[in-house]
């Protein structure tokens, strides 16, 4: 099976797209397909190529379309920046030739409508869903050959609208080998090389750990919230980390902690490996996923630190919405009403003080994480995909 992955982003890149994107292609490429990762040429600050970038095997091909880059125009283009980097990708990928026996793999419409219309197979996957331009979304897919979709509420919208194909769903996944480690706190505190005076004043202390960016396109996804709990738990021997913020956001958080009074007792740090994330969740006592009650969250995401969490073997607290519960129940995870940093805090401290309870919760998520690697999830996909070649 040959499979030519096309996506309109920046890769690499370090958000959390680029990642899955790139490890399903070394997953399909070791699973037996001839893979090619197709993107456009985009300004990019990251030394290295994707493999060293993400730690994933070069086993496939990484084709850089040669397109002008608007998006390094946007603060003169505005949203057209975007608009008009899709389109030159678009025309660009028009005259792009490929054996007519590959399968078009995308998260972009416009590209399934393209590669259909040129008498190719495609594979869509979704994310998400559409939004305003539900209506234009639909229509680009209406002949896609394959849909994977990552939750059982965005495939029930595709049915709702009419869409008669099969339609895979699909959660992300884990590698177990980074995340499914066995370290000790200490040795993983040795391992980060922590500056000296972070690790003296996190040492002796109960970790509240959040991982990922911290805001998507200015939302906050829960750290606020985590910064109001600290002040109403006012408990001295528990300390909140955040990894994987931008500059922007780490000074957003380091005003607004100050601002609540709770400066002392947290840390915001930047984006980090995968394998430096699996040490900074095993240095924690709880890891926390208070996502916002938005239409996104409630009902599409599944984010990878999902999965991530439940294979590090800590305790998770969450937000109660449909989209975790898909995932997440409660023999493994502990969950606050979203928005509430009352119920937050009182999660925090029952989790804190009920440690046999806690510890049963944490060992039964990582034995449920098993389901979720990316070798089961690409073995599913192919099974699809095998029907089309």
């Amino acid at each position: 099976m040959k499979i030519i992955y096309i996506v309109n982003a920046r890769i690499p890149t370090e958000k959390a797209h680029g990642y899955q994107i790139t490890k399903m292609c070394e997953e399909f490429a070791l699973a037996g397909a001839e893979v090619e990762l197709w993107v456009p040429t985009r300004k990019n600050n990251i030394l290295g190529n994707a493999f060293s970038f993400y730690g994933i095997k070069e086993n496939f091909r990484i084709r850089y379309v040669k397109c002008f880059d608007f998006i390094r125009f946007d603060r003169l283009l505005l949203r057209k920046s975007v608009y008009l980097q899709s389109l030159w990708f678009f025309i660009k990928l028009a005259f792009e030739k490929a054996d007519k026996d590959v399968i078009i793999y995308t998260r972009n419409p416009e590209l399934v409508w393209l590669f259909n219309l040129r008498g190719f197979m495609t594979a869509y996957e979704c994310h998400d869903w559409f939004g305003k331009k539900k209506g234009i979304a639909l229509w680009l897919l209406r002949r896609c050959d394959r849909i994977i979709v990552t939750n059982n509420f965005i495939k029930q919208e595709f049915i709702k609208n009419g869409f008669a194909q099969t339609i895979l769903v699909a959660p992300n996944g884990v590698n177990l080998e980074i995340f499914n480690i066995d370290i000790e706190k200490e040795k993983a505190l040795q391992k980060l090389s922590l500056e000296q005076e972070l690790g003296e004043k996190i040492r002796d202390q109960k970790i509240l750990l959040y991982t990922g960016s911290f805001r998507t396109m200015g939302t906050d996804k829960g750290i606020a919230e985590i910064l109001e709990s600290l002040k109403i738990l006012n408990r001295p021997e528990v300390f909140f980390l955040a990894v994987g913020g931008n500059e922007k956001d780490i000074a957003y958080y380091e005003s607004l902690a100050k601002e609540i009074g709770v400066s002392d007792k947290c840390k915001f740090i930047g984006r980090r490996t995968q394998t430096e994330l699996a040490l900074w969740q095993k240095i924690s006592d709880i890891l926390l996923m208070p996502f916002p009650d938005k239409a996104h969250y409630r009902y599409f995401m599944t984010p990878l630190k999902i999965f991530e969490y439940m294979a590090s073997g800590r305790p998770i607290i969450a937000s109660d919405l449909p989209s975790i519960r898909e995932i997440l129940n409660n023999e493994n995870a502990f969950f606050c009403k979203a928005g509430d940093t009352n119920d937050l805090s009182r999660n925090i401290d029952f989790v804190l003080n009920n440690p046999v309870e806690t510890d049963k919760k944490a060992v039964k998520a990582k034995k449920d994480v098993f389901r979720y690697t990316w070798e089961k999830r690409v073995k599913e996909i192919n099974c699809l995909l095998s029907k089309l070649s």
